[in-house]
């Protein structure tokens, strides 16, 4: 018998086993791996919505309706390419450097330098508007290209509820963190004298966000890319990127046939934009309404530190209670704080400093809170959509969340700046303002003319207490908690393992019924059926 030698195509190399695909026990330690990216991710929204439309106006040489038209425009086009983000990292398994790196943990490998390098230059200060829209487009990228990929991570490493809850209360915890780093370091900076506060600070959490962002490169994982979930990838047709913006859109709007997502995205962004907007106007409040220090606005704001203890209390109570238990109560603690913040503005006592601070912990206890859920409950949205198309969509969600979260946030700069400056404010450097402090030399606050600090009260009072009770009032009618996400994934099994939908328990049929918003005969499609293998013809029954 003759034999000649075959040459066969080099076969591609199995990055399966990789560290990036090798599945371990989420303990506390792995927690805080993920949840560390949230010293930035925390920080980055909390210096959006809290620093930014102040410092543009106090030291970079711009307005009021400049410094919002800033964050608006940077917002908007940074949440169009958020919608492009998602469906990237989704479809980044198809190159080799997405199965050899991850195809999310690859955008965090090139987000930590990036961060590094481009963060300071936001802090420079003087550089009037463009320089300001520039760097801050480019930072909102970068941020955006970071943030994406990692909060589809909960997905990736767990599909078990505690686990999943574990990974975002941790998460929420450097949240707050980074929520009082923000504000605590150029306060303490500040309050040394030192010019360039806001530079140095900027810097130092630069270093903080980098360094995050690659202990949660190499202390995360993703799903492991097995010959069945590499097939149903690949079954995502290849296309264009034109098609892909298009598909994409598409998919976006999609999301809004999950009657659940709908619900949590207003209860998201009405309490996400209420925070922001109380942010923002709050150092103006402090210093124009009240007549204090920049730097109380700042300590003030740094009270966040409360949130510390409050997050950890929360992992508990999502656990035990559910979501809807720590909507109603922070909703209920924000509307408390806010009322005695509009009653002190309107009494003027005459030393209101120790009943600011009672207001601010009790606000902050109650932010915490309002941060901590949303997140919490987000990562058990994508299953409710597989129990819809079959697919593993984790990643559109994440982007229209943050789509959402960025062009609301850009409203809501806009309607701040806006109100402000058609109240008459006069930023420091005004031609003819008259200096509050005659012997002032840096950023001099003025005089304002009437009616800009109860311009400036309303708008830190009303409109955050507006979208609070709007999202409040939401949060009543929303279903998806432990309970109900066990019933669903054991519904999902039993479908996958060749469960006929004809046989389902009425009782969970309602209940799937109810978290999509569609009837349970027009969940489950065929394709996610012959997907999973279970289909048969209705002739073969």
């Amino acid at each position: 018998m003759n034999s000649r030698t075959v040459t066969t195509p080099k076969a591609e190399r199995d990055y399966s086993t990789g560290r990036v695909y090798t599945a371990k026990p989420i303990t506390i330690v792995r927690s805080m791996g993920y949840g560390v990216v949230d010293l930035m991710g925390g920080g980055w929204n909390t210096i959006v919505g809290g620093l930014m439309l102040f410092f543009f106006t106090t030291y970079g040489n711009v307005s009021v309706v400049e410094g919002g038209a800033i964050l608006a425009i940077a917002r908007i086009v940074d949440a169009i390419v958020s919608l492009l983000i998602g469906p990237l990292t989704d479809n980044f398994f198809r190159t080799k450097l997405g199965r050899k790196f991850g195809r999310r943990h690859f955008f965090l490998l090139i987000g930590a330098p990036a961060v590094l390098v481009t963060f300071p230059l936001l802090w420079i200060a003087g550089q009037g508007f463009w320089y300001y829209l520039v760097v801050y487009l480019v930072i909102e990228v970068v941020m955006a290209m970071i943030l994406i990929p990692w909060e589809t991570l909960p997905n990736e490493m767990s599909a078990d509820y505690v686990d999943r809850t574990k990974l975002s209360a941790t998460r929420m915890f450097f949240s707050a963190t980074g929520t009082f780093l923000v504000f605590a370091l150029p306060a303490a900076i500040k309050g040394m004298g030192n010019p360039n506060a806001y530079l140095i600070a900027g810097s130092a959490m630069a270093v903080l966000f980098a360094a995050g962002v690659t202990i949660a490169y190499f202390t995360t994982w993703e799903r492991k890319l097995t010959p069945e979930f590499l097939a149903a990838l690949e079954a995502q047709p290849r296309q264009s990127m034109w098609k892909n913006l298009a598909d994409t859109l598409t998919q976006a709007g999609s999301t809004f046939q999950n009657l659940t997502f709908v619900k949590h995205l207003v209860i998201y962004l009405c309490s996400f934009t209420a925070k922001d907007i109380f942010s923002s106007a709050l150092t103006f409040f402090i210093v124009y309404s009240l007549a204090g220090s920049e730097t109380f606005g700042l300590t003030l704001q740094s009270l966040a530190i409360v949130g510390l203890p409050v997050t950890v209390a929360a992992g508990f109570l999502m656990v035990k209670k559910g979501p809807r238990f720590l909507y109603a109560t922070s909703y209920s603690i924000i509307v408390a704080a806010l009322l005695a913040l509009g009653a002190i503005y309107l009494i003027k006592p005459e030393n209101p400093i120790a009943i600011l601070i009672i207001v601010g912990i009790a606000y902050q206890a109650g932010r915490a809170l309002l941060e901590f859920t949303p997140w919490n409950v987000y990562p058990f949205i994508p299953d409710v959509d597989y129990m819809m198309t079959g697919q593993h969509r984790a990643g559109i969600y994440a982007a229209v969340m943050t789509f959402g979260r960025k062009s609301t946030g850009a409203i809501g700069s806009l309607i701040v700046g806006g109100i402000i400056e058609a109240s008459g404010y006069l930023k420091p450097g005004t031609e003819g303002g008259t200096q509050v402090d005659p012997a002032c030399v840096d950023a001099c606050i003025l005089v304002q003319p009437e009616g800009v600090s109860a311009a400036i009260a309303a708008v830190t009072v009303f409109l955050p207490l507006a979208l609070i009770v709007a999202a409040f009032v939401m949060s009543r009618i929303f279903h998806l908690d432990k309970p109900t996400h066990a019933i669903l994934l054991d519904e999902i099994a039993r479908l996958e393992n060749g469960g006929a939908k004809a046989d389902a328990d009425p009782a969970v049929a309602r209940l799937m019924s109810k978290l999509a918003g569609r009837r349970y005969e027009k969940l489950w499609p065929v394709e996610a059926a012959v997907r999973a293998g279970t289909w048969r013809k209705p002739s073969d029954d």
